[in-house]
């Protein structure tokens, strides 16, 4: 006999979140990175902070709207949010969560506070750092977990830097929540816990980084749709050398601290433009064979929005107009991807195509042990 749940069909606005997956919160990350970036750019263009505004304010609304649907997702359809945690191709994605929690969080303290004031900015990063802080944490070992007893894992993933990586997204920004704090104990625990998650994620990054590389060196160029991937290694290598920054900037009475920023920031950024260059020529490689829009072109933005955060605390520590004009041009790519990304996944949205289900079953990812 029929149950009541299977005659009595849920509602459309359930049904259009079935197959909302957790890589959605990259919008977020792409959007808030611009905001952010944007801001602290070492250029005087007049309107610039203004309209970084507006984009971060788009940015907490899309995370609103997201939280809102995956609340949703998780509560109507529980059998497809599971699933998400058994496949190794989307578990990873989770860690997308606790980045976009503390980027949108961080934005309100950098441009934010222009629109609602100073104090709804500290009170909002607070509860969005603390919030992205925990699950941050609990992804960096929760997936790493499934990975190991659930998931049946392939080739080495760029994704596999998603989870390990997101505890680094607080290190680099908790570091703005320092002067709002009481001064010693208080200070010293947030910017000591910022520097242990700084370690966590850069110590995981350098196990998975070589797997990556290898995987590409052995197995060839990833397929199309996931070509664009290759740009998430520049999360952790843009995202790491704005924090080793921001501990310089917020700790000032560290007459060293900024010299230990530049000493491991530039060799780190000479790197991220290496890997820039490379997966730039296999996503044009990929493009021209045919490579169409997916939401893995999210990628584009955030990593490469790091890479612009890292360069500008590297300017302001070394006073080099390089730095100042790689900012710049930087910056310039990461506003070209996400207004492509931005126009793309919003036809999608329209048309019904990015929400709705794959177009077939995935085969076996997942041990039944």
């Amino acid at each position: 006999m029929a149950t009541l749940a299977q005659l009595v069909p849920l509602p459309r606005r359930t049904m259009a979140v079935r197959h909302l997956g957790p890589n959605w919160y990259a919008t977020v990350m792409g959007t808030a990175i611009v905001a952010n970036a944007g801001a602290a750019l070492p250029v005087g263009l007049p309107g610039l902070r203004a309209v970084c505004a507006a984009v971060w304010a788009l940015s907490l609304l899309a995370l609103t709207a997201l939280l809102v649907a995956r609340a949703l997702h998780w509560a109507h359809h529980r059998d497809q949010a599971r699933a998400h945690l058994l496949d190794p191709a989307v578990a990873p994605f989770h860690g997308c969560l606790a980045m976009a929690l503390v980027s949108v969080g961080g934005g309100a303290l950098i441009v934010g506070r222009d629109w609602i004031g100073l104090d709804a900015a500290v009170a909002l990063d607070t509860v969005l750092f603390v919030a992205g802080t925990v699950i941050g944490l609990a992804v960096a070992v929760t997936v790493p977990y499934l990975m190991v007893v659930h998931h049946r894992v392939g080739a080495a993933s760029p994704v596999w830097l998603l989870p390990v990586v997101s505890p680094l997204v607080p290190a680099a920004l908790g570091p703005l929540l320092v002067p709002h704090l009481p001064p010693g104990q208080w200070q010293r625990t947030l910017l000591t816990a910022c520097y242990g998650m700084f370690g966590l994620s850069l110590l995981a990054t350098l196990l998975i980084l070589p797997l990556v590389f290898g995987r590409l060196l052995t197995g060839g160029p990833l397929p199309l749709a996931l070509t664009p991937t290759l740009f998430l290694v520049l999360g952790p290598l843009g995202q790491s050398t704005t924090a080793a920054n921001a501990f310089a900037d917020a700790s000032p009475d560290l007459p060293y601290a900024a010299g230990v920023a530049v000493l491991y920031g530039v060799p780190v950024m000479g790197f991220a433009l290496m890997w820039l260059a490379l997966a730039g020529a296999l996503a044009l490689r990929a493009r021209r064979r045919g490579m169409g829009f997916a939401m893995t072109w999210w990628a584009f933005t955030f990593p490469v929005g790091t890479c612009v955060t890292g360069a500008e605390g590297l300017a302001r520590h070394t006073g080099l107009a390089a730095l100042r004009w790689l900012a710049v041009a930087l910056y310039a790519v990461l506003v070209a991807a996400w207004l492509v990304a931005a126009v793309r996944t919003a036809r999608g949205l329209v048309s019904g195509a990015l929400l709705a289900a794959p177009p077939g079953p995935r085969p076996g990812t997942a041990r039944t042990r």
